[in-house]
């Protein structure tokens, strides 16, 4: 059966620092936890990217093949490598140091598209770094979302900032571009608040309804979500645990979140399930390894 949810942008093979000082090597990459956060979940998902036609992107074939993600949309490519990157961990929290220019992912363009793919999906989700990569990689992105919805399916964004990808002022202006052509609206606090200039989740939820989605879901990190709709808003609460790494905690509300909506969730129920998942993937170090299956969550959601 074909995917229902499709998530485009660039995979990153991850290094992440242990507490001895040594670097686990593991995969990341925000669309490409999403995409195997709701596969764990039980959702049909499939991938669309570029990868290195190197020992990294093999890698990457063989863990969406593990994970159940589909990757007749993955194309290795011979003139560009898999990017890189390593999380180190402080006081601060954790920080990233990214190798990523000129990668397989970045020189994506619209006449890339696997556009028969994007046709059928349900769902597409994106994010503000599939976008950052590249001009050309941002293209593909609106592109994407055209072909999507023009079929009838659904948009999910992540805003996902990182500027050491690209300014505020040109973030700004692309993800609220793409936002405005979204259903589900992903943001995390700290980049809405960058984005939008606004401080107040409610009055940020606004914002992001008044652009022309549907569903905005603002994770609040331990305070948990803010749902809102055009008809209701609920904050839904955080799930404690003792986190050592929240290193991919975002990518797997998201996966969480879209896949209990294909589901037939809605949006409240979804984030409730998404917050406990996001809680339970800050147990373990790295991206993909901690992410937990539907299993885990239900009887987490049964203890709490």
């Amino acid at each position: 059966m074909a995917p229902e949810l499709l998530c485009l942008g660039e995979p990153l093979l991850e290094f992440n620092q242990q507490k001895n000082g040594t670097y686990l090597p593991g995969h990341g990459g925000d669309t490409s936890n999403c995409a195997i956060a709701a596969a764990r979940q039980g959702a049909r998902v499939g991938y669309v990217t570029h990868v290195g036609a190197d020992t990294f992107g093999d890698s990457f074939i063989n863990l969406w093949a593990e994970e159940g993600v589909d990757t007749k949309t993955v194309r290795q490519v011979k003139n560009a490598h898999t990017g890189v990157y390593f999380v180190t961990h402080g006081p601060d929290g954790h920080q990233f140091s990214y190798f990523r220019e000129g990668s397989a992912s970045s020189r994506m363009g619209p006449a890339d598209l696997p556009v028969a793919a994007l046709k059928s999906a349900k769902i597409l989700h994106v994010s503000g770094i599939s976008q950052a990569i590249s001009q050309t990689a941002a293209d593909a992105v609106f592109e994407a979302i055209d072909i999507v919805r023009s079929a009838g399916g659904r948009v999910s964004y992540d805003t996902n900032l990182r500027l050491k990808l690209w300014p505020i002022a040109r973030a700004r202006a692309v993800t609220h571009a793409a936002m405005a052509m979204c259903d589900i609206a992903l943001p995390g606090l700290d980049d809405a608040r960058q984005l939008t200039g606004l401080n107040d989740p409610d009055a940020i939820a606004d914002f992001y309804l008044d652009l022309g989605a549907e569903t905005v879901a603002l994770t609040l990190g331990e305070e948990g979500t803010l749902v809102a709709t055009t008809e209701e808003r609920r904050r839904i609460i955080g799930r404690r645990v003792k986190a050592v790494d929240a290193t991919a905690a975002g990518d797997t509300f998201d996966g969480a979140f879209l896949a209990r909506i294909l589901a037939g969730d809605d949006p409240f129920e979804a984030a409730n399930y998404a917050n406990a998942a996001a809680a339970l993937s800050t147990q373990g170090y790295g991206a993909v390894v901690p992410m937990p299956r539907r299993e885990a969550v239900l009887e987490f959601l049964s203890e709490c």
